[in-house]
């Protein structure tokens, strides 16, 4: 059945795409890290552990500045998070809104993932600072789960963001969320396994490519429940009309490829260096043609 929608475009550009994009792999590479060093056992996977903090905080730093180019006034972001209104200075924070949540738990993110690069990047200088001795303990996992929750969160909220909008194809779904989550967390395994190739054994970069593999099942399911909800809508003909099917064309290959790894137990020789770029080619062409598709 056809929905209406009263929605004008937001006529978002590239500065949104990136922001989208690379928050899915920031997000995605803590919560990497933080299932390697909860659940990898004996330090097994520590340099790929190292790499994966190493990665989400510069990647994250990115996200506020392309928001901020977005809005086109530095002002107008530093005014989502803080009131400067006479009488009313304090905390902005609005629950009701989807997009103040989402820039605080992004500031929230940004700051758990800064402790996380300066104790990771002190210890792999041979440093005991501070900050080293507070992740090295229980304090440290508490800070490392807190910010897998928040980067679960930053990974999935831009999809969520969509589909709370009143825009043709975004809120005719309601897997949007999942879809970025896990097609974040498969681009993620393969820029932190691709990092991790000279550091990390044989072992590691096994289990990081049976990781992508099930993220790609995952995301594999998102989307074919996404164009069932979009047909149950009419709107599936907005996202492969007008030469959008060629990205979907991407987006299957990446997923081919990360199915293969899994199949496979991993990529070897030419394939290990064409699967993390067509797994991240395909993660951007996705949310390139949910994007502008509707717009």
């Amino acid at each position: 059945m056809d929905h209406e929608h009263f929605a004008v475009s937001p006529d978002w550009k590239w500065y949104i795409l990136l922001y989208f994009f690379l928050a899915g792999i920031a997000g995605g590479a803590y919560v990497i890290g933080a299932l390697l060093r909860l659940a990898g056992g004996a330090g097994r996977d520590r340099a790929a552990e190292r790499l994966a903090f190493l990665v989400a905080f510069p990647v994250v730093l990115i996200c506020p500045i392309l928001l901020t180019l977005d809005l086109g006034s530095p002002g107008r972001f530093w005014h989502m998070l803080i009131n400067t209104t006479p009488g009313q200075g304090g905390v902005n924070f609005v629950s009701r809104s989807p997009m103040s949540v989402g820039v605080w738990a992004l500031s929230l993110f940004a700051l758990v993932s800064f402790v996380t690069f300066v104790a990771t990047l002190s210890e792999v200088r041979g440093g005991r600072g501070a900050a080293v001795r507070l992740m090295a303990g229980a304090g440290g996992s508490l800070v490392v789960l807190a910010g897998a929750l928040l980067g679960l969160f930053v990974a999935s909220y831009t999809g969520v963001l969509l589909s709370v909008s009143n825009q043709a194809v975004w809120s005719d779904t309601w897997t949007l969320g999942g879809l970025f989550l896990a097609s974040g967390m498969s681009a993620a395994a393969v820029v932190v396994a691709q990092f991790a190739r000279r550091r990390a054994g044989a072992g590691t970069e096994r289990r990081l490519a049976e990781a992508d593999g099930w993220f790609a099942v995952v995301e594999l399911l998102f989307v074919v429940l996404f164009f069932i909800t979009l047909g149950a809508a009419g709107t599936a003909g907005t996202v492969l009309g007008h030469g959008w099917a060629l990205l979907w064309v991407v987006v299957g290959l990446g997923l081919l490829v990360s199915l293969l790894g899994l199949a496979r137990r991993g990529m070897a020789g030419a394939m290990a260096v064409v699967t993390p770029v067509l797994v991240v080619l395909g993660v951007f062409a996705l949310r390139a043609v949910i994007i502008f598709s509707p717009q």
